[in-house]
């Protein structure tokens, strides 16, 4: 088995939907800072409707940790809630973790 194909096999993929007062204040770009400490592959982006939504792979700590701080946020943010579901890896997740556009 390749280094790349056991890497892929350990990680796991979460798709994360962050209601409550979650833009405009800077949590995309927080969350693309925590992601990016803690190791994890993925994205997040606006909604219009006024919910953030992410995409994050990794291993199950790290997972956690990012899932732990969503339900906070960062600094003037009001999360009402995280609804988290298990996501299937692939490989268009990438290997950083990006903002995307709104949608």
């Amino acid at each position: 088995m390749s280094a790349a194909l056991n890497a892929t096999s350990t990680r796991e993929a979460r798709h994360l939907l962050i209601t409550g007062k979650v833009q405009g204040v800077g949590y995309r770009w927080n969350m693309l800072h925590q992601a990016t400490q803690l190791g994890i592959t993925g994205w997040v982006r606006n909604r219009h409707e006024g919910s953030v939504e992410a995409l994050v792979c990794g291993g199950d700590e790290p997972i956690a940790a990012l899932i732990a701080w969503a339900r906070q946020g960062p600094p003037g943010a009001q999360v009402s809630h995280v609804h988290v579901e298990r996501a299937m890896v692939t490989d268009d997740i990438g290997e950083r973790f990006i903002q995307q556009p709104t949608v």
